[in-house]
């Protein structure tokens, strides 16, 4: 569906003017194939000024033949090879230490080619960015590394996770990101990068109606797998329902 400026609803207006880096829909639409808007975002976080990404791309399905598949939001390879995957999570529910491993493992399952060596797996970093402290020490940055607790050394897998804390919004160059990602206003954004950015998908009119396209589509996702969902759920029902008719039935009888 293309939307013209005049097609589109009120309200999608609205919404649209609230909308803050924070919330997961726009972040992955101002992401999508924004280089320098994820170079910022990687080297704040991960405190390092040579990261250099090549390739941005967002809502990246990946399937799993034995299971669940996953979404990414953002993923991102850098010149050395190395990939990330950044998550923005306001439910305390999305940022659970489970999730953080099932992303891990799917990073994983999606790189390496059948045939090749698994000491080729590239370093993966899974980043979630998250509303509130995950857990509640105040920290600005939570890494997770998997370590050799006998010898107190690290595991050298080349996975690592890391949570940043939203609530954290101090006067540093990563404050000054966390401030950014709650702020709906772009003329009010410390980085130019990102002001930019959202400046564009709230006002230009191109951005404009490719972000309210972006929730037609995913609004029409949602739509869907509720539908599915409540299927599902009937022939739930319909077969816990089939079950007690049985027993009533099978009771019936052995009364006779």
């Amino acid at each position: 569906m293309n939307l013209s400026r005049r097609d589109i609803p009120p309200e999608y207006l609205a919404i649209l003017q609230k909308f803050r880096f924070i919330d997961d829909t726009f972040f992955a639409a101002c992401l999508d194939g924004d280089i320098p808007c994820m170079n910022l975002i990687l080297r704040l976080v991960l405190a390092r000024d040579d990261i250099e990404v090549q390739s941005v791309t967002t809502q990246q399905s990946v399937q799993n033949l034995y299971g669940r598949g996953v979404r990414f939001d953002v993923l991102a390879v850098d010149a050395a090879g190395k990939l990330y995957n950044c998550e923005v999570q306001r439910a305390s529910e999305g940022a659970i230490p489970r999730r953080a491993r099932y992303n891990s493992g799917m990073l994983d399952s999606r790189v390496l080619a059948k045939g090749t060596p698994v000491r080729e797996l590239p370093e993966t970093y899974v980043i979630f960015i998250t509303e509130h402290d995950t857990f509640g020490a105040g920290l600005p940055l939570y890494h997770v590394d998997r370590t050799i607790r006998e010898l107190e050394r690290d595991f050298g897998d080349g996975a690592h996770i890391i949570y940043v804390n939203g609530d954290c919004k101090d006067d540093t160059p990563l404050g000054h990101l966390m401030q950014d990602f709650f702020e709906p206003e772009a003329e009010r954004l410390y980085y130019p990068v990102l002001a930019q950015r959202m400046e564009y998908f709230k006002s230009e009119a191109k951005g404009v109606a490719a972000m309210c396209e972006l929730m037609e589509r995913f609004g029409a996702e949602k739509e869907a797998k509720g539908r599915k969902e409540g299927r599902k759920e009937g022939r739930k029902e319909g077969r816990k329902e089939g079950r007690k008719e049985g027993l009533a039935a099978g009771e019936h009888d052995a009364g006779r």
